[in-house]
């Protein structure tokens, strides 16, 4: 393929990743540390990355380079997205439970042991839950086991 075509098909695979994640082109910027117009660049398939921001892109979006730099269906696509904050603080909240033993209260109250079971079973059901729809959500028809 021409450099032409490898460049278009690395910023189509650039806009796949940011959708599946919902991050923007200026995140991808900060966390890279690169300037937004060279991210900009990228996407629009007017340039491409050196071989040490393509490894960056790839680790940003949890995923190898071959899948970042090839034609989608030549590389297949990760089981799972990245944990991003919403689970890692899901399971800090988790953890806090467990710690605090007694000393949990809810809006001034104490919580007993059976509401605080309750509750853990709700918080780990719902990331559960929206674990399972963001992959639903993110993974592209052809490759959705149904």
């Amino acid at each position: 393929m021409n450099d032409l075509g490898n460049k278009k098909i690395m910023g189509e695979n650039i806009k796949r990743q940011m959708a599946r994640l919902g991050v923007s082109r200026k995140e991808i910027a900060s966390a890279l540390q690169v300037p937004y117009s060279t991210v900009c660049e990228w996407i629009s398939g007017n340039a491409y990355p050196r071989i040490d921001k393509i490894q960056l892109l790839a680790q940003y979006f949890g995923i190898t380079k071959a899948q970042l730099v090839e034609a989608p269906g030549q590389a297949p696509l990760p089981d799972d997205p990245p944990v991003r904050d919403v689970a890692q603080k899901l399971s800090e909240t988790l953890a806090m439970l467990e710690e605090a033993g007694d000393g949990l209260m809810f809006d001034g109250e104490p919580l007993d042991e059976e509401t605080r079971q309750l509750l853990r079973a709700s918080l780990e059901n719902q990331l559960e839950m929206t674990k399972r729809l963001a992959k639903q959500k993110f993974t592209p028809k052809k490759y959705r086991k149904e």
